[in-house]
């Protein structure tokens, strides 16, 4: 077990990796000089030089990289030219591991700024998961164990109008109608436990929770009634039955335990997703996020802030599947032979 663990760890590193290399190449070996977006739209040629020469703009991307990835483990400095730290002390500014860059734009660092954000779309993709998880898979077990009958229909008939709606619309909604006309919820506004408690916490995510988890709930209704069917038309859920084992643990026990396989892969990526910024429901809500973080650094070319969200989400990514395969190894032991 601890082998096929250390397997899968060391294989997310080395993706997280490569995908570093992958983002700079992108992004710093592109024809456009970055340090004319730091600089802005009226700066000289003479000005753009020196705010490569800062900000290390001037160097070739592998030597970029090599700064980035020692930055992350030790820590840099700004502006990366002595001289330029010597003769502006007042800004010069120390970005401590892990440092994922200096935001001209913003004028801080990049992770300050994900720091920032990272618990407000935290919290919505929290919430929003554990609604989608126990309300998608309850209602699609309900929805399996009635087959054909006015229940399955209505959920599965409901799973599909909701997954047919944007979450722009649903959330527009929610926000429209509960919370500003008919006042039974706060209209949100993301308080932290620490400042609201954890009512003032919970009761102002509760929309924008609810707009991403009505989404994603209803593909999860449909996926788990399908998951369920099969395995309950499984040769050793019939021979369970027969040997007169009750009900309740055939399901639980053996049918779910074999639906729950595809489940887990799908819920790993989606909360992995959701975590990255919720960009529309953000929006709609008002909630300074990673999303909002995103479009704000691509319409400004904020291509260090851009280059930390994407490998944060990266990071996110490829944590969710280390889990999802440990998680495999505990619902089916012959994983861990894999």
């Amino acid at each position: 077990m601890y082998a096929y663990v250390a397997r899968r760890m060391i294989t997310g590193v080395l993706m997280l990796i490569l995908m570093s290399m992958i983002t700079f190449v992108l992004f710093f070996a592109s024809p456009v000089d970055p340090g004319r977006f730091a600089c802005g739209k009226n700066c000289s040629p003479a000005l753009i030089k020196q705010v490569d020469k800062a900000f290390g703009y001037d160097k070739s991307v592998v030597v970029q990289w090599k700064d980035f990835a020692v930055g992350v483990f030790k820590g840099r400095q700004y502006p990366e030219d002595p001289s330029l730290r010597k003769s502006a002390p007042e800004l010069v500014s120390d970005c401590h591991a892990p440092c994922l860059g200096y935001s001209q734009v913003n004028l801080i660092n990049v992770t300050t700024e994900l720091k920032d954000k990272i618990p407000i779309s935290g919290s919505i993709a929290v919430a929003a998961f554990l609604m989608w998880i126990i309300g998608g898979v309850g209602l699609g077990t309900i929805a399996a164990l009635t087959k054909g009958s006015l229940i399955d229909r209505g959920l599965v008939g409901t799973s599909l109008v909701f997954y047919a709606f944007p979450t722009f619309w649903i959330g527009l909604f929610l926000l429209e109608f509960p919370a500003i006309k008919w006042g039974l919820v706060p209209i949100p506004n993301y308080i932290s436990i620490a400042d609201g408690g954890l009512w003032g916490w919970a009761s102002n995510l509760f929309l924008p929770a609810l707009t991403l988890a009505l989404f994603y709930m209803a593909g999860y209704v449909r996926m788990t009634r399908a998951f369920v069917l099969e395995s309950m038309s499984e040769d050793y859920l019939r021979t369970a039955k027969s040997k007169g084992l009750a009900p309740r643990k055939v399901l639980f026990k053996h049918t779910m335990r074999a639906a729950l396989t595809p489940i887990v892969t799908m819920a790993g990526l989606d909360l992995a997703s959701v975590l990255g910024g919720a960009v529309i429901t953000e929006t709609v809500f008002n909630y300074n996020g990673l999303g909002k973080l995103a479009v704000d650094s691509i319409a400004t070319f904020d291509l260090p802030t851009v280059v930390g969200l994407v490998l944060l989400l990266a990071a996110f990514v490829i944590v969710a599947n280390i889990v999802v395969d440990i998680l495999y190894a505990f619902i089916d032991p012959r994983v861990r032979l894999g």
